[in-house]
């Protein structure tokens, strides 16, 4: 299957190793462009493309997703699926209408609950006992879509959100493959 990843902070680091090891082809990375960081606000690329240029996998980063330009782009890729975490922007109409099969996005809660950014924090804060993944079929609403795969993870006493973060990271890859092996099926 090609696959365009969409992904930018590391929370989407082991959804793009998972998808590079699986099989697929994973025609290119799709991620925000570089930020300025540090004392010299030297431009710093986001950790999915440090990991997409170390596999090979060709990067894009547009200032923006609703151009002609990288809409035609995209489509020349033809991507079967594109599978998201993290990327950062709501994906348009014209975006989810490219691939054949979607666009599968992970997220970092047991969606209904805590749509939208910062779902990890927002556990935690509530104080839940109990977070998780959920792969949906992205649609053009925030966090709307079909919800394909859930899996429950606690929220243990002493977690932070980056150890939470580094928790749900990992279930999230697993999922997502899952999710692409179940949608071969016919989901």
């Amino acid at each position: 299957m090609r696959i365009v990843f969409m992904g930018t902070p590391e929370f989407a680091v082991p959804s793009l190793k998972a998808l590079a090891e699986s099989g697929d082809e994973v025609v290119a990375l799709v991620a925000q462009p570089d930020k300025p960081k540090g004392r010299g606000l030297k431009p710093s690329p986001p950790p999915t493309k440090v990991i997409a240029e170390a596999l090979g996998i060709p990067v894009l980063q547009p200032p923006g997703i609703r151009t002609e330009a990288f809409l035609q782009e995209l489509a020349n890729l033809r991507p079967d699926l594109i599978c998201v975490a993290a990327y950062g922007k709501i994906l348009p109409k014209t975006v989810l209408e490219i691939p054949q099969f979607g666009c599968l996005n992970v997220h970092a809660s047991l969606l209904p609950k805590y749509r939208g950014a910062a779902p990890i924090n927002w556990a935690i804060a509530r104080g839940e006992k109990v977070t998780g993944i959920t792969i949906m079929q992205m649609d053009e609403g925030m966090d709307t879509g079909d919800i394909l795969l859930t899996r429950e993870i606690p929220i243990d006493y002493d977690d932070t959100g980056e150890t939470l973060t580094g928790k749900l990271s990992l279930a999230g890859a697993e999922l997502l493959l899952q999710a692409i092996a179940e949608l071969r099926k016919g989901y």
